[in-house]
């Protein structure tokens, strides 16, 4: 991690940042985005997961922007967020794989770094995203819904969900197409469009 704090970033763009100025977040993402992947590829090996945990983490950091309380606790929150979430997954592997509790602790001593461990940030949780996911897709029409979770739960092509539903091809691409749109303005009410697209693309 670079100690040293950006240039891009002063007390205005801290308490633009903390209001939830939307351009602010997203310099913050397009600066940070491939460190917080590489820092997360140290630990996992898979990209794609390193990836993932890196999203989960400015997802995290949106919600909690509030708390911030310097331009330095910016990336202190990123970094320390990862860790969390690098552990989280190393712990679903060890029960996942059946590792032994060694393993873990290497991995965990690994990650435990002075500068990390330095702040303290409570867990953040996104229940209450995935409560205004589930309202949104509740709400959509009956036939709309059915397509996005054959979709989203079942993993079903479109074109078996095509012959389930006895609908065309094209009707289901228009379905999805439909529960998309109305979850991108129901999510753009609380999160910057960069998450949003995000969120979604985790949905598909």
């Amino acid at each position: 991690m670079d100690g040293v704090i950006p240039k891009q970033y002063d007390d205005y763009f801290l308490s633009r940042f903390k209001e939830g100025y939307e351009p602010a977040f997203e310099k913050v993402f397009k600066l940070d985005y491939n460190r917080i992947v590489g820092f997360c590829q140290q630990f996992i090996r898979d990209k794609d997961q390193a990836k993932s945990v890196a999203q989960e983490v400015f997802v995290k950091l949106w919600l909690n922007k509030e708390k911030i309380e310097s331009v330095n606790g910016i990336h202190s929150f990123l970094y320390t967020s990862a860790k969390t979430e690098c552990l989280n997954y190393i712990r679903h592997q060890v029960i996942v794989c059946n590792y032994k509790d060694k393993q873990l602790q290497i991995k965990e001593k690994d990650l435990n770094s002075e500068i990390l461990d330095s702040f303290d940030f409570d867990q953040l949780e996104i229940n209450e995203l995935e409560k205004i996911i589930n309202q949104s897709v509740s709400e959509l029409p009956e036939k709309c819904r059915l397509v996005f979770m054959m979709s989203r739960t079942e993993s079903m092509k479109n074109s078996e969900i095509a012959d389930e539903l006895a609908i065309s091809i094209k009707s289901v691409e228009a379905n999805m197409t439909r529960a998309l749109k109305t979850l991108r303005i129901k999510l753009a009410e609380y999160l910057p469009v960069t998450l949003v697209q995000i969120i979604l693309q985790k949905l598909l």
